[in-house]
């Protein structure tokens, strides 16, 4: 994650918890890259954004991280990516380094954070998150449960939609992965329909 590595540090002795408010955001799990682990910070619902990803048939060089939506993002707008132009241009908190969350940072939005009691898509590996720390399984219908982040529970002030967001991970010239925030189900979704974006941003854990 050599975008963020540099910018941000949280010590190890201070870790704070899911849910916790944090560097401009919520904090919203951990993921690993390289044998480094890294929290991911999840912007508040004020700073959705939402549009195409980017051009269809379009194989962006640097797009196809599971764990680094910086580097993916930073890719993405270099290639003509309005979303993504405009997820770099925020400033939350003090804080300039915010991304499209990669998929197995936005992965970590849905089962920490997810807003309903509905039942989970559990048809194949939706949910499967090996980059997590721990590392994620794949969902149940029961789990993950209903967050008890009171405020990003369904009509909570943070609450995700029960929409389509992106992630910053492509999956191929035409297509990106997706997530559904009604029931976890994942995608390859083509890259010129409108989703959702919740930033996210990235520190070092040591």
């Amino acid at each position: 994650m050599t975008s963020n590595a540099a910018a941000q540090v949280a010590p190890t002795q201070s870790i704070p918890a899911i849910g916790t408010e944090y560097g401009g955001g919520t904090v919203t799990g951990i993921v690993s890259e390289n044998g480094q682990q890294y929290l991911v910070i999840t912007a508040g619902k004020a700073h959705e954004l939402r549009g195409e990803l980017g051009t269809y048939g379009q194989d962006v060089e640097g797009a196809h991280s599971y764990t680094d939506g910086r580097a993916n993002t930073e890719a993405l707008a270099a290639a003509g990516s309005e979303l993504a132009q405009k997820v770099l241009a925020l400033e939350i908190g003090g804080f300039s380094d915010w991304a499209i969350p990669a998929r197995d940072q936005q992965e970590l939005q849905y089962r920490h954070l997810k807003p309903t009691a509905r039942q989970n898509y559990a048809g194949y590996r939706d949910g499967d998150n090996p980059s997590s720390v721990p590392p994620g399984y794949p969902y149940t219908e029961d789990l993950p449960a209903k967050t008890d982040v009171s405020a990003f529970q369904d009509n909570g002030a943070e609450a995700f939609a029960e929409e389509w967001y992106w992630s910053s991970t492509q999956s191929s010239a035409d297509t990106a992965s997706s997530l559904g925030f009604s029931d976890g189900l994942q995608l390859n979704s083509d890259k010129f329909l409108e989703a959702r974006v919740r930033p996210v941003r990235s520190e070092l854990i040591q």
